[in-house]
């Protein structure tokens, strides 16, 4: 059984950071990402990095400003959000999956997180 945990959700004025992280237990996953849900939109991807930490890929509206990492020592990944934004505002969740390469879709994630609440102030 894979379980996930997020962490380091909160609530920020706008121009601040934050640092999700995103434990796994369960067995060893490779590709992870990091989606997020506003109230009354649907889930939409933020970013999602490779099993090896060499590749990453963004969604455009948090390109320059949203840093993924992982730690596959610790089997946990990152998500470091700076100049928040209000409209960043969302649940965020994590999602893991044992492809080796990059996945940009939701629907292709096998196992996912509880979700992390992140609310930026204006």
């Amino acid at each position: 059984q894979v379980r996930l945990v997020e962490s380091g959700g909160g609530l920020v004025q706008a121009g601040g950071s934050l640092r999700l992280s995103c434990a796994a237990s369960g067995r060893t996953l490779y590709a992870m990402g990091w989606f997020r849900q506003a109230p009354g939109k649907e889930r939409e991807f933020v970013a999602a990095i490779n099993w090896t930490g060499s590749t990453s890929r963004y969604a455009d509206s948090v390109k320059g400003r949203f840093t993924i990492s992982k730690a596959n020592a610790e089997n946990t990944v990152y998500l470091q959000m700076n100049s928040l934004k209000p409209e960043d505002t969302a649940i965020y969740y994590c999602a893991a999956d044992t492809s080796r390469g990059v996945v940009l879709r939701a629907e292709l994630y096998d196992w996912w997180g509880q979700g992390t609440q992140v609310t930026v102030s204006s």
